[in-house]
């Protein structure tokens, strides 16, 4: 991984932290979207070391002061759902983007990043898709056996199908990551996700 200026990278990681230990919501004895930037950045360090500056800051960025955009300001449908998520997105790109400004960023890498913290051009742009494959790493080693324990409602069908669907977003790379040992998958969860991928 290039950095071109250590000091102004370092300033923006401490700028996103500083805006995230904010978060009121405890994991692990910390706020919740501290420690999820410091497992994105954990993982993206694992998964692909030579990763760009943009991706390394995005994955840093990715969940910045969730907390601040409840689901509850939107309705409790699946439009509503969709319409949060999307919000999110332009949220947490904004907000990213005037922190880097802050520490010395200029507008080029600022939209760079944006782009890929607001999710724009998976799979077309690499910092998009790379942010991506870290978000679904992170989630299925740290997060869906939780996720599976909130929503023990769910059938073993529709359970394939989230699992699919996290599987399709993520490049054969990730994969391959996945499955080789690159990650501690939830071991309760093993039979569920390789059928779920056909493995």
């Amino acid at each position: 991984m290039t950095i071109e200026n250590q000091q102004r990278f370092e300033r923006a990681i401490a700028l996103f932290d500083a805006a995230n230990a904010e978060d009121p919501n405890q994991d692990e004895g910390q706020p919740k979207e501290l420690l999820y930037a410091q497992r994105m950045t954990e993982m993206i360090g694992r998964y692909a070391p030579d990763a760009s500056e943009v991706a390394q800051l995005a994955v840093r960025a990715q969940h910045i002061q969730r907390w601040t955009v409840p689901r509850s300001n939107y309705a409790m449908t699946k439009e509503g759902y969709f319409a949060w998520r999307t919000g999110l997105y332009k949220f947490h790109a904004e907000t990213a983007g005037a922190l880097m400004r802050h520490a010395g960023y200029e507008d080029v890498m600022i939209d760079k990043v944006k782009a890929a913290v607001g999710k724009r051009g998976l799979k077309v742009n690499p910092d998009t898709q790379m942010m991506e494959d870290v978000t679904d790493l992170v989630f299925i080693e740290h997060y869906m056996l939780g996720f599976a324990g909130q929503h023990a409602e769910y059938s073993e069908e529709k359970w394939l199908d989230i699992i699919r669907k996290t599987w399709k977003k993520m490049s054969d790379r990730a994969h391959a990551f996945a499955t080789g040992g690159g990650i501690k998958l939830p071991e309760p969860l093993v039979p569920l996700i390789l059928k779920a991928i056909g493995a």
